[in-house]
C-alpha cells in the first residue's frame, strides 16, 4: 500500500502524520517546535520522519509534504513571511532534501489546512473554498477545483496580513505587526491578538480561553471582548467574499474551535458584504488541528 508523509511545523508544535491511500491517518507524532533555533527545527522534523518510518515499517519516503508559517521565495527558494522567524532566509527546502534524502514540497501551512478540507472536509461540496488560521498567528488559503491556488509571487490568500477593513478610528491606534506593517488581521484575530485585545479595555490580563471561559459565566467585559471579535472577523471574511466570493468558508486555529462564533458570523458578514445577504456557509474545519498535516501529506504524489 502506498503511503502519504506530510509535517506539520507550527510555531508551537511540530506534527507528522502518514496517510493510507483512502486518506486514513495510520501515524500519527508530535512534539514542541524549537522555535529559537533553525538547526533544532531541522533535526526535529527528520528525527520525526525517522521514527514513523521505524515504527510503521514503511519504506523511505521519495517525497514529503511539509506546511509551514511563511513560504518559499519564487527566486531565491529562501523562506520567508514566517511568523517563526528563525526559518527566514534559511533554505529550508534544500537543507530538509539533503538531510532526509528525499523530494520536500513545502507549502504555506494555511494552504495546507484548505487543501485538507477541500479535498474532503467541510469544503468538500464546494468549487472555491477559501480557509483561514485563527490561531497563533493568523493566515488563508484558496483551492479552485481541489487545486491550491499559490500565485505568482506565492502568497495568494495571504489574508492575514491584510488590513482589518472599516477600521474605527481606536482600531488606528494598533501597535505594529511583526512584519513591520501596522493594523494587520493577525494583530485582531489571532488568538493572541484576542486576548491582547481584551486587556487593553479591561487591564485583566487572561488567555483566549479563559476570556472565552469568563464570557460563558456571565461576564460582561469579556462579552464585549468576544463581540468585537465576531464583528472584525465578520468584516475581514466579508472581504474575501467580496474579492474571491468562495462556496466556502473553513475555520482552523484555537479560535475557530469557540463555537459561539458560528451562529452569528453570517450576521456580520453580510452587514459589510456589498449589496448581499451573504449565505456563504462557514464552517469549522472537519479534521481540526490535524487539518494542516493531512494537507501536508496531500502534497505528495
Amino acid at each position: 500500500m502506498k503511503f502519504q508523509i506530510g509535517i506539520d511545523l507550527g510555531g508551537t508544535k511540530t506534527e507528522i502524520a502518514v496517510l493510507n491511500t483512502h486518506g486514513e491517518m495510520v501515524y500519527r507524532q508530535r512534539c514542541p517546535t524549537p522555535s529559537n533555533s533553525y538547526e533544532a527545527i531541522l533535526d526535529a522534523m527528520c528525527g520525526l520522519v525517522n521514527a514513523a518510518v521505524s515504527q510503521t515499517g514503511m519504506a523511505r519516503p521519495l517525497q514529503i509534504g511539509i506546511g509551514m508559517p511563511g513560504c518559499l521565495d519564487v527566486d531565491s527558494s529562501l523562506v520567508r513571511g514566517s511568523n517563526t522567524q528563525v526559518l527566514n532566509h534559511q533554505p529550508l527546502k534544500k537543507d530538509l532534501e539533503h538531510k532526509l534524502g528525499c523530494e520536500v514540497r513545502l507549502q504555506n501551512d494555511a494552504n495546507c489546512l484548505a487543501l485538507s478540507e477541500a479535498i474532503d472536509g467541510a469544503g468538500a461540496q464546494g468549487r472555491v473554498v477559501f480557509a483561514a488560521i485563527l490561531g497563533t498567528g493568523c493566515g488563508g488559503g484558496v483551492v479552485v477545483d481541489r487545486q491550491l491556488l499559490t500565485g505568482r509571487h506565492a502568497i495568494a490568500g495571504e489574508w492575514g496580513h491584510n488590513p482589518l477593513p472599516w477600521p474605527s478610528v481606536e482600531e488606528l491606534q494598533i501597535p505594529p505587526c511583526w512584519c513591520g506593517q501596522t493594523g494587520c488581521l493577525e494583530t485582531w484575530l489571532s488568538g493572541i491578538a484576542f486576548a491582547q485585545d481584551h486587556a487593553r479595555h479591561t487591564a485583566h490580563h487572561l488567555s483566549a480561553q479563559d476570556i472565552v471561559h469568563a464570557m460563558r459565566q456571565g461576564d460582561e467585559f469579556a462579552t464585549q471582548s468576544f463581540q468585537r471579535y465576531v464583528n472584525r472577523l465578520g468584516r475581514a471574511l466579508a472581504q474575501v467574499i467580496n474579492l474571491i466570493d468562495p462556496d466556502c468558508i473553513v475555520l482552523g486555529g484555537g479560535m475557530s474551535n469557540v463555537q459561539e462564533i458560528y451562529p452569528s458570523i453570517g450576521e456580520e458578514i453580510s452587514k459589510y458584504s456589498f449589496g448581499v445577504k451573504a449565505t456563504t456557509p462557514v464552517r469549522q474545519a472537519v479534521y481540526g488541528d490535524s487539518s494542516g498535516v493531512r494537507g501536508a501529506a496531500w502534497l505528495c504524489d
